[in-house]
Formats: C-alpha cells, sequence, structure tokens
C-alpha cells in the first residue's frame, strides 16, 4: 500500500483558497471524513500480512496525527466573511438578552389570580380520546364539533378515535374522576383546530376553569369572572353576558367587554357545569354543582398588547417581539 509523502502539503495549498468555515470543514473531511484516504486505508489493513499491516498501521496512525494537529491549528477567526460573522462560543452569557415571551406573561396573569383563590393548575393530555373529548363532556354524536373539519383526528376507527384535544376541559374530566369534590381547578395548555386567519390559529393557547362544590350559583361564576377581568385589565371595565350554547354547561354565557372604539367584544364563554357532566363523572348533581369557563390566551394578549393578527405571536418576527 501506498502513502502519499505530500498529503500535507496538499492540504496546506488547498486551503489558502477555502474562503468561510463551511469550506474549512468541507477540506477537513476531505483528508480526515469517513470517505477520505486515511480512513479508508485503515479500511485495508485487513488485506495485509502481520508485519506489513504493523508498518502500514504506524505510518497511517502518524500521517493522521499530523493532519489533525494541521487542521486544528487553523485560526478560524481569519475564514471569517461579513456574511458569517465569527461567533465565540466561550464568552460569557449576555444575560440581558432574551425576555418572556407575550404569551407567557399573559398565561402567568391569568394563573396569578385565580391561585390567589386557591385554584390548582392541571395539565393534562394533548392527544385525547373521543370520550373524554366529547363524550363524556355532553357533545351529542351530531355535533358540528366532532366533524372532520373541525377537528384533527388521528386514527379513522369510529370506535376508538384518538384526536388533538380542541379544548382543556379534557383535563377537567380526568380531574373529576379521579378527585372527589370540592375542586377549584384551571386547566392550561394547548388546543388544536382546524381554523386559521388573522383572528384563529390552528393551534393556540386556553385556560380553562372549574368550580365544583355545594351551593355554587351562576352568581358566584359572575363575580368570579368580572373580577378576573378587572384585574387583568388593571381597572373597572363594563362587562355583559349573553345567553350562549355548549354542550357541557347549561344555562351557558358569552362573555363581552366594551374595548375603546371596538364597542363590544367577546372575550371568553362559561357557564354551569352540566348536570349530565357531573353524573358522568360519578359525582351527585343533586347535591353538587359546578361553574366552568374557557379563555383563549391569544385573545386576551391581542387585546393587552393593542395586535390586531394573532399569526404575529408566533412569527418569530424579533422586531415584534422586542417591541412588545
Amino acid at each position: 500500500m501506498q502513502i502519499p509523502k505530500d498529503l500535507i502539503k496538499e492540504a496546506e495549498k488547498k486551503l489558502q483558497s477555502v474562503k468561510n468555515k463551511s469550506e474549512f470543514y468541507n477540506l477537513r473531511s476531505h483528508y480526515l471524513g469517513k470517505k477520505s484516504f486515511v480512513q479508508n486505508a485503515f479500511k485495508e489493513l485487513k488485506n495485509l500480512d502481520g508485519k506489513e499491516k504493523i508498518k502500514i498501521a504506524k505510518s497511517l496512525n502518524h500521517l493522521r496525527a499530523k493532519l489533525t494537529d494541521f487542521f486544528e491549528s487553523v485560526d478560524l477567526k481569519v475564514l471569517t466573511t461579513k456574511e458569517e460573522p465569527y461567533i465565540d462560543v466561550t464568552l460569557p452569557v449576555n444575560s440581558n438578552i432574551g425576555k418572556k415571551h407575550p404569551i407567557s406573561v399573559v398565561m402567568d396573569l391569568i394563573l396569578d389570580y385565580f391561585h390567589n383563590l386557591n385554584y390548582s393548575s392541571y395539565f393534562g393530555n394533548e392527544i385525547e380520546s373521543d370520550y373524554y373529548n366529547f363524550e363524556a363532556l355532553n357533545f351529542p354524536q351530531n355535533h358540528p364539533a366532532r366533524q372532520m373539519h373541525d377537528t384533527f383526528y388521528l386514527n379513522k376507527s369510529l370506535n376508538d378515535r384518538c384526536l388533538l384535544r380542541t379544548h382543556t376541559s379534557n383535563t377537567q374530566i380526568h380531574m373529576m374522576l379521579n378527585k372527589s369534590a370540592p375542586i377549584y381547578m384551571l386547566s392550561p395548555g394547548r388546543v388544536y383546530r382546524c381554523d386559521h386567519d388573522m383572528t384563529h390559529l390552528p393551534m393556540f393557547t386556553q385556560v380553562e376553569g372549574l368550580a365544583v362544590d355545594q351551593n355554587i350559583s351562576f352568581s358566584d361564576l359572575k363575580g368570579t369572572i368580572i373580577g378576573f377581568i378587572d384585574y387583568f385589565f388593571n381597572q373597572s371595565v363594563d362587562v355583559r353576558f349573553r345567553p350562549s350554547y355548549f354542550p357541557f354547561t347549561e344555562p351557558s354565557a358569552e362573555v363581552d367587554i366594551r374595548f375603546g372604539k371596538k364597542g363590544w367584544l367577546e372575550i371568553l364563554g362559561c357557564g354551569m357545569v352540566h348536570p349530565n357532566v357531573l353524573r358522568n363523572c360519578n359525582i351527585d348533581a343533586r347535591k353538587y354543582r359546578g361553574f366552568a369557563f374557557g379563555v383563549g390566551v391569544e385573545r386576551l394578549a391581542m387585546l393587552y398588547y393593542g395586535v390586531e393578527d394573532i399569526r404575529e405571536f408566533y412569527a418569530s418576527n424579533s422586531e415584534f417581539l422586542n417591541q412588545i
């Protein structure tokens, strides 16, 4: 086996035409990578007899060491171009760079308010069965939310359908089945729906609240919601409750606020927990009552920061995020 004597000189000559780090790494791979002469030569040693194998192996090890020393001695700063700025990863971290994402800020505001009221947070499954996402929540079989154009299904089996949850109410079902009343809980997390425009996303963040106890009334629900809205906007806000329909609450309402020149804006849905939902979770609906509410974090963030397009929060636009 012939070992080239001028391999180092050849590498030095080719290095003179290298312009950036990418080309440097390609050159190093050519001489030391898996397909290089050195590596292929080591593979061929098995075909040699004992004495020659020892001699060639010693020469190859010497050549590989010299090539390695040569490439490690190259100053990469010299290869840096304007298009490819040099980054010294050994420098200390600048702790002033980086802030909380606006969605995280708004999420913390919501959770802080209800944690002070002794609500506990629980994070459930994002991949869920049809039972916990729909059936236990009193959704009829023909409800539009069950259709393919509204929900991301992960399989086609009607008997055991798995899906990406469309709300965090699934966590409330798990909690009611595993914990006895009274229950005061929040279920924050990501949810998924087939929707995408300036005010809707296929993936967004939601916080739902649930209270199950004796002698709970709609007045308790209204007081809780109004108190939260005043806290969130740091002022007294005009609020109205409009009758609505949700399968899992009865009566149900949508909550609007008067927001400057925009007039009335809907910000969340709520209602008294439907007795069927309580019974599905083995809770005595004659003894206990409950209320529930759900709010989209991105929707509140749009109002909090004055953002018109919800997609801006996830566009990875540093200029937008720095403004906020």
